[in-house]
């Protein structure tokens, strides 16, 4: 929940001025490293079997074994990767959108506005038949509104694409957690839930890197 509302609230908190964006942040910050402390200390199990390198790398291997984790988690590597709009924004805020931070706000929120959408609506309609193929076209389509978001001029135009760029993810999103969390045995989720995660960070991370170091030798639209 916070990875989706958190960019909706930093957006629109940008919009009004980057002090109460930032501001806000910190204060939240502090207040959740407090509360930390006030969380009780469970009682604590001795693992009976010394880690090694074998189950350190169960995760991988599960994964690397499992083609069709595979190709979830590797299709949202990948699809990510050749993304990174999200770097760009203030770019296309300012240089080809001519809109000042409230604007900014507007398209760093619009992304998580779609995706808060479209888990709503997954919560009572859950997907139940063909979650491959569907998987396949919402990733599809998340490619095809980045690029329509690349390539607009208009302001209107510009956050629809966002927003629909975030409601597609989600889609993905939700087919790639539900598959590793039913797919996986009992023993080895932990781990294969910890490689999923660090795919996930790593490739929005090289995104963004891929979209800025692009946008620089080629220029933002064709960047993006």
């Amino acid at each position: 929940t916070a990875t989706i509302v958190g960019p909706v609230a930093g957006g629109l908190l940008y919009g009004v001025s980057a002090e109460a964006a930032y501001t806000t942040a910190a204060i939240l910050m502090l207040a959740a490293a407090a509360l930390i402390f006030t969380i009780p200390k469970p009682a604590q199990q001795t693992a009976t079997d010394k880690p090694t390198m074998q189950t350190l790398f169960a995760g991988f291997r599960y994964i690397w074994g499992e083609k069709i984790v595979l190709g979830a988690i590797s299709l949202d590597l990948f699809a990510v990767l050749l993304s990174g709009a999200s770097a760009l924004l203030p770019v296309y805020a300012r240089d080809i959108l001519q809109l000042g931070p409230w604007g900014l706000g507007l398209l760093r929120s619009a992304p998580g506005i779609g995706a808060i959408c479209v888990a709503v609506w997954l919560a009572g309609h859950p997907l139940r038949d063909h979650a491959g193929k569907i998987m396949l076209g919402f990733v599809a389509l998340f490619g095809a509104f980045t690029v329509l978001f690349g390539v607009s001029t208009i302001t209107w135009l510009s956050i629809a694409a966002l927003a629909l760029l975030g409601a597609t993810d989600m889609f993905s999103v939700y087919i790639r957690e539900t598959l590793i969390q039913l797919w996986t045995p009992d023993e080895v989720r932990g781990r294969v839930n910890a490689v999923n995660q660090v795919f996930v960070g790593a490739s929005n991370e090289v995104g963004e890197f891929r979209a800025g170091t692009m946008a620089a030798l080629i220029g933002t639209v064709p960047a993006v």
